[in-house]
């Protein structure tokens, strides 16, 4: 888990970090979840001499922003969490926003981050598994029904690997970090190999890292024209553990794409520039808003 004090202008004034300890239960991670929220408002009004304003809180799996509920976690185990009650009541009232993960970290790498400036953003991570943000005039499109930007649930090759979501062929089961591990541990014969392994061995000129990179850069090039094509972004960001290869992965993505599209319009694709604090100030930043929204009494 991760916190911070955010300013008005997305400043970040304090961090913390802190073990989930999901093995515990999901009821013990709520329950850290607002000691850890209440120790960083006790502090803010310690520093600063005064409280914070409103709080932010950025989940995964699916959410129910509107109604402030943590619908479902499967790698925390949670279900229908009224987490912005439970938040609200432990930190004396102040208003709280609840987020999705990785649209709240979305919306800070389009508002303050590789997206600033652009109307029409994509903000996609690649780790344990791909999501997808959909940034329009700085705000985050969460879609009808809360599920908007699941890009990695595309398929891009039809009766491939099996996917968690039931599907064949999903670009996160080909093109993640998590995909890219599984594929050089396996080349390689090395159990404990994993995608940064497989990007150093690019880099150094292994043929069968070469073989297993572009194959992915491959599939995620499918995958990301299919969001250009619907989405038609201005600027496409591509965050998460594998980007943190730089040009071994932008420069042939970059091609991959280029080679794709037809009467597409080409967006800068961009790396994230925020890393792991992305989901802190994205937090703040709801909460921020939230109180911009708020009508006087």
């Amino acid at each position: 888990m991760k916190a911070a004090l955010v300013a008005a202008d997305g400043l970040l004034l304090h961090e913390a970090r802190r073990a989930t300890g999901r093995e515990r239960g999901a009821e013990a991670v709520v329950e850290t979840i607002q000691d850890f929220a209440a120790e960083l408002l006790d502090l803010g009004r310690e520093r600063y001499g005064t409280v914070a304003s409103a709080a932010g809180v950025a989940v995964p799996g699916i959410v129910d922003a509107e109604n402030g509920i943590a619908v479902y976690a499967a790698n925390l185990g949670w279900r229908d969490v009224p987490m912005r009650e439970l938040l609200s009541r432990r930190l004396g009232g102040i208003p709280v926003a609840l987020g999705h993960d990785v649209r709240t970290g979305g919306l800070a790498e389009g508002r303050i981050g590789a997206g600033r400036g652009a109307d029409r953003f994509l903000f996609v991570p690649l780790g344990t598994g791909i999501a997808g943000a959909i940034g329009i005039a700085g705000r985050i499109e969460a879609g009808a029904h809360g599920y908007a930007g699941e890009i990695g649930h595309i398929v891009v090759r039809p009766g491939g690997p099996a996917c968690g979501c039931g599907q064949h062929g999903c670009l996160e089961t080909l093109a993640s970090a998590s995909a890219v591990s599984r594929a050089w541990a396996s080349a390689s014969g090395d159990p404990e190999a994993d995608a940064a392994d497989c990007a150093k061995a690019v880099e150094s000129g292994d043929e069968r890292a070469h073989e297993v990179w572009l194959t992915a850069i491959g599939a995620l090039a499918d995958g990301l024209v299919t969001a250009i094509t619907l989405l038609d972004p201005r600027t496409l960001i591509i965050g998460g553990g594998l980007a943190e290869a730089g040009e071994t992965l932008f420069t042939p993505l970059r091609k991959a794409v280029e080679e794709r599209v037809t009467f597409q319009r080409l967006p800068h694709i961009v790396p994230a520039a925020l890393g792991d604090t992305a989901g802190c100030l994205g937090a703040g930043l709801l909460a921020w808003d939230l109180l911009a929204t708020e009508v006087p009494a």
